[in-house]
């Protein structure tokens, strides 16, 4: 990684620090932000999980394994955000109940996400499927995702008081969060040196670090040409969480 790319980084992890912080602890932006974090730890359940049984077939068992407890985790995580936003009496807006777009076409996640797009730029939507996605690819753009999470979770964790009691649990799910964050990062790098040389290995992440500095520049411009995020919630908590007997704080004990 060159010097302005690594000046790029820090920067960008700064501001990214500064706006998560501002984010969670603003009582007026912190369901939008859960919200955000609910679709992202859910959404990956189902590639995940289609990776873990690709790698079953493929004989890689340790891959499969860790896959499947990285699919676990991020279930839960995805329950924790929806548990947290029951607290505040809201729920992760209904997209179906949404005008749909005259395009019948539904294009994926990554590719509307300027972020994403500009993450995995010169990859195909068929090049990311899980059936077709190459391990390395996956693993070091993963493993970069994963290491950044697990330290913006536990920023926004200590950016929280610790009172009222809503905001200490949320603060304990947080941290509970980046754990597992910094568990799934430290297997992927384990992956990637049970592939490829040393050498190899540094010069991977080295490239996909650079990619992620591009694309946290291609999100801010996409920020300050809407002036907003989009709305992610809306009022009440859904059935069921609301009928469930499992609490924010059990579930980051789990």
């Amino acid at each position: 990684m060159n010097f302005s790319t690594q000046v790029l980084h820090l920067v960008g992890s700064s501001a990214t620090a500064f706006f998560l912080a501002r984010s969670i602890r603003d009582p007026q932006t912190r369901p939008n932000t859960l919200a955000g974090f609910q679709l992202a730890e859910s959404g990956s359940v189902p590639f995940l999980t289609a990776l873990s049984e690709r790698a079953t077939a493929e004989g890689e068992l340790w891959l499969a394994e860790k896959l499947a407890c990285h699919a676990a985790d991020e279930r839960r995580h995805g329950q924790m955000f929806a548990q947290a936003l029951k607290q505040l009496n809201k729920q992760v807006i209904d997209f179906k109940s949404l005008p749909k777009p005259k395009a019948e076409s539904k294009p994926d996640q990554r590719q509307q996400s300027p972020f994403f797009a500009a993450y995995f730029d010169g990859y195909s939507q068929a090049d990311l499927s899980p059936q077709q996605i190459d391990w390395t690819v996956f693993i070091a753009s993963t493993y970069i995702l994963e290491l950044d999470a697990s330290k913006d979770f536990a920023r926004m964790a200590s950016a929280l008081p610790t009172d009222p009691l809503q905001s200490a649990n949320l603060q304990k799910a947080l941290l509970t969060i980046a754990q597992d964050e910094t568990g799934h990062a430290a297997y992927l790098h384990e992956a990637l040196r049970r592939r490829l040389p040393a050498s190899t290995v540094t010069d991977v992440v080295d490239e996909w670090r650079t990619r992620k500095v591009n694309a946290m520049l291609a999100m801010v411009g996409n920020l300050l040409q809407k002036g907003q995020t989009p709305n992610l919630v809306q009022d009440g908590a859904p059935t069921e969480i609301a009928d469930g007997v499992i609490e924010l704080s059990e579930l980051a004990a789990a």
